[in-house]
C-alpha cells in the first residue's frame, strides 16, 4: 500500500493498493479511502489459534528419503485385482520398488486392464493360484531375486503361512509382528501402534518380540530413544487385568536388558500415554507418559480398533509393515489412500536398506 493523497483538513488518506503473488503477478489493484484516527488506538493482544498447514509432511519426508536411494526389487504376491496391482504400480512410479508380479497371469492381466495400468515393464511369474503365488514370492526372496515382499489381493493369513513355513519360509528367531506408523493430526510426533494385524492374543514372550521389533523400526526411522507405552484400561497393576501384569513384567524385562534401545513404561491408559495433561492430572511421573512414540496394545482387537478409530475419526494416515522376517513385508488395504500405500512401501524400503536387526 502506498499513500497517494493526504487531506489533513478532513483527516483522510487515499491508499494505492496492489496485491501480487510470489512470482510478481498482480492479482488485485485498487484505491482505498481511509479515515485516520485522531488518537492512538490500543487493543488487548489476541491469542492466535494454532494453524496446521499440512498433516502429511512426515510421510512426505519418509517417501523422499526412501526414493532417494533408488527402487528395491519387490515380489508382489497375487496382485490379481485393480487395487492391489495399482498399489504396486504406484510404488514403482514413485521410484520405491521394481515389482515382480507373482500370480495367475490371466488374472493379473485382467486386473491390469481394469486398473488401466501398463505392466509390460515388469517381470510376471505365472502361478496357478494364490497359495502358489505366496510360496513363489517367498522363494524369490529366499533366492535373493527380491529384496522385499508385498501382499497383493490374497488374505494376510495365506501370505504369512508361506512366510512362516519352517523349511522354506522367511522365519527368524524373532516373532513376526505388525506395526502401524501413523501420522495423527494434532499429535506432535509420529505414533506407532503394535500389534494390530498379526498376533491375536500374544503371550509375554511374544510381546517382548513385538516391542523389540517396533523399537528397531523406530530407531531406523530416526527416533534415537523411542518411548514405549504399554497400554491397558488403567495405569495401576490389577491382578484381574492380564494386560497390567504383562506390562509390569515387560517393564522389568526392559530394566534387565531383555528389551533394549528404548524407554518402556506401563501399564498406561491411552490418555495417559499421549496427553501430558492427563498424565499430570493422574499424578503419573514417567519419562514415557504423555510423550509416547510407540503404543503396545494388549491384543489384536484393541490394536485394530485403535488404529482404525484414529484413521477414520481423527483423519490419521497409517503405513503398515510386518517385521521379524528375513525381509520387511508390505501390507496394504483396499481402504488405504494412495499416500498410505506409498508410505508403507517407503517404510519397508528404509528398513531393508538399514538391514534387518532380527537374528
Amino acid at each position: 500500500m502506498t499513500v497517494v493523497e493526504k487531506h489533513e483538513e478532513h483527516g483522510n488518506l487515499v491508499l494505492d493498493c496492489r496485491c501480487k503473488t510470489q512470482d510478481d503477478t498482480e492479482v488485485i489493484a485498487g484505491r482505498a479511502h481511509v479515515k485516520t484516527p485522531t488518537e492512538k488506538i490500543r487493543l488487548p493482544r489476541t491469542e492466535l489459534p494454532e494453524v496446521q498447514v499440512s498433516r502429511h509432511e512426515r510421510f512426505r519426508a519418509v517417501l523422499a528419503a526412501a526414493a532417494a536411494g533408488g527402487p528395491l526389487v519387490t515380489a508382489i504376491a497375487h496382485p490379481c485385482d485393480a487395487n492391489a496391482l495399482g498399489a504396486a504400480v504406484e510404488a514403482a512410479h514413485a521410484g520405491l520398488i521394481t515389482p515382480i508380479l507373482v500370480g495367475p497371469a490371466a488374472k493379473i492381466r485382467a486386473a491390469s486392464a481394469a486398473a488401466q495400468v501398463d505392466i509390460s515393464p515388469y517381470r510376471l511369474v505365472d502361478t496357478p493360484h494364490s497359495a502358489a503365488a505366496a510360496a513363489e514370492a517367498v522363494a524369490l526372496v529366499r533366492r535373493g531375486e527380491a529384496q522385499l515382499l508385498m501382499k497383493g489381493s490374497l488374505h494376510t493369513d495365506e501370505l504369512l503361512r508361506a512366510v512362516l513355513e519352517p523349511e522354506c519360509g522367511l522365519r527368524t528367531a524373532r516373532r513376526t509382528s505388525h506395526v502401524y506408523l501413523m501420522d495423527v493430526p494434532g499429535y506432535p510426533r509420529p505414533l506407532m501402534i503394535t500389534d494390530a494385524a498379526v498376533n491375536v492374543a500374544p503371550d509375554l514372550e511374544q510381546k517382548r518380540d513385538i516391542i523389540q521389533n517396533a523399537i528397531d523400526l523406530a530407531r531406523i526411522m530416526g527416533i534415537e530413544t523411542p518411548r514405549v507405552a504399554l497400554l491397558s484400561a488403567v495405569e495401576t497393576i490389577n491382578p484381574k487385568l492380564r494386560s497390567t501384569l504383562d506390562a509390569a513384567a515387560l517393564c522389568k524385562m526392559a530394566d534387565r536388558g531383555q528389551i533394549t534401545g528404548a524407554l518402556v513404561d506401563g501399564p498406561l491408559a491411552f490418555d495417559n500415554a499421549v496427553s501430558p495433561e492427563a498424565a499430570a492430572e493422574k499424578g503419573i511421573v514417567s519419562p514415557v507418559a504423555g510423550l509416547a512414540d510407540i503404543l503396545v496394545v494388549p491384543d489384536l482387537e484393541a490394536g485394530n480398533m485403535l488404529a482404525k478409530q484414529l484413521t477414520f475419526l481423527a483423519g490419521a494416515d497409517a503405513a503398515g509393515v510386518v517385521l521379524g522376517a528375513r525381509v520387511p513385508i508390505i501390507l496394504t488395504s483396499r481402504a488405504d489412500a494412495e499416500r498410505t500405500r506409498l508410505a508403507s512401501c517407503a517404510v519397508a524400503v528404509q528398513m531393508a536398506r538399514a538391514g534387518s536387526p532380527a537374528p
